[in-house]
């Protein structure tokens, strides 16, 4: 899963590491002189060579950091200089250069638009990038790959898990029966996924009925028939045409009588400029006071899902999404940008075909897999 994503940051790694051991060699050499210096030569303007001796390393490489500085051998607005990287290099010490991020941050820009990141949000993983690694210095027993994965990890995190809860202490918390409503558009998966939802929940003990307010789509009550059939729930269900609020409505009032856990009500797939159908939604806000109103979309769906995502939130405040498709999505980007965008958090990824094929979303896990080797 994401596994053309993750090949990109690791490219990264790679060029940042190899723009890094090139100045490490040329450091190395710069260095090397200047360690030959006669006995008795001064190495800068204020200290002798027993008191260069006397200091301690660390103490030693600021002190000649500064004199850098001061003799203008070190340039504030360019970065660390030739003659910094030397001292530092002496010392057992790397700075990282803004010349050394350049490129491989382009690089970086491209394969993150290319996978479909949308680009507010993979602006936002270079910048934090750029500030977590420009001037770095590192001690030579670490490596530079460590130090991108670790500037990696804490973009992307900062990214993906915006906006996450406890799905299951939210659940467990509220008063019974939750309500959740399913929005998105024709053909992405929502009912499928309300049948592998109900599946899950079962699974952790929470009873659930599920209620089809897609009363306008032919065929809609028979599909979601079906999946209630085979996983042996209740289906509430209207003749086609009929009101969607009222559907759900009385899914509602089913669950209460009978010690219900959760209601899971289907609607009609809708783009956010379909006046009626938004009405609809708002209809059902007012009828039913749903709990969480969740967004289902394809995860392959790329940029299209992200800008989607944006559209319905704004258009009916979503609590979070379901990524439908993940394991035949290599790219990652609808993953990385939709919680971003909409400051609402993926909850759930659709993995196969199965009613088991549901997976919690988790940004912490989906980090260490993208970084991993």
């Amino acid at each position: 899963m994401f596994d053309g994503l993750k090949d990109k940051l690791n490219d990264f790694r790679k060029d940042v590491e190899e723009e890094t051991e090139a100045k490490e060699a040329a450091s190395e050499s710069d260095a090397e002189p200047e360690a030959a210096a006669p006995e008795g030569t001064e190495t800068d303007e204020t200290a002798t060579p027993a008191a260069a001796a006397d200091a301690p390393a660390g103490a030693a490489a600021d002190e000649a950091e500064e004199t850098g500085d001061a003799t203008g051998e070190g340039d504030e607005d360019d970065g660390p200089s030739t003659f910094r990287r030397a001292k530092a290099f002496a010392t057992g010490r790397i700075i990282i250069e803004e010349e050394d991020l350049e490129e491989p941050l382009w690089e970086l820009e491209m394969a993150l638009l290319e996978s479909d990141v949308e680009m507010s949000v993979a602006e936002e993983i270079l910048d934090t990038v750029r500030e977590t690694m420009l001037g770095e210095s590192r001690k030579q027993v670490e490596t530079t790959g460590e130090l991108v994965e670790a500037a990696l990890h804490d973009a992307l995190l900062d990214v993906i898990a915006v906006g996450q809860f406890d799905f299951e202490e939210r659940l467990a918390e509220a008063d019974k029966p939750v309500t959740i409503v399913f929005t998105g558009v024709n053909g992405v998966g929502k009912t499928t996924s309300i049948a592998k939802l109900s599946e899950w929940l079962e699974e952790r003990g929470y009873s659930s009925v599920m209620a089809n307010g897609d009363t306008y789509r032919a065929g809609a009550n028979e599909q979601i028939r079906e999946h209630a059939e085979n996983l042996d729930r209740k289906l509430i269900a209207h003749d086609q045409g009929g009101d969607p609020a009222a559907v759900i409505y009385d899914g509602v009032e089913y669950a209460k009588a009978n010690d219900i856990d959760v209601v899971l009500g289907d609607t009609a797939g809708r783009l956010h400029t379909s006046d009626d159908l938004m009405a609809q939604l708002e209809k059902i806000d007012r009828v039913v006071d749903p709990d969480m109103t969740l967004f289902v979309d394809e995860s392959v769906a790329g940029q299209d899902a992200v800008t989607r995502a944006k559209e319905f939130n704004d258009a009916a405040a979503v609590d979070g999404a379901i990524l439908t498709k993940a394991d035949a999505d290599s790219s990652g980007g609808a993953a990385i940008s939709i919680a971003y965008v909409t400051g609402k958090p993926i909850l759930f990824l659709g993995t196969g075909q199965g009613y088991d094929d549901l997976e919690r979303f988790d940004p912490e896990a989906l980090v260490e897999d993208l970084l991993g080797e």
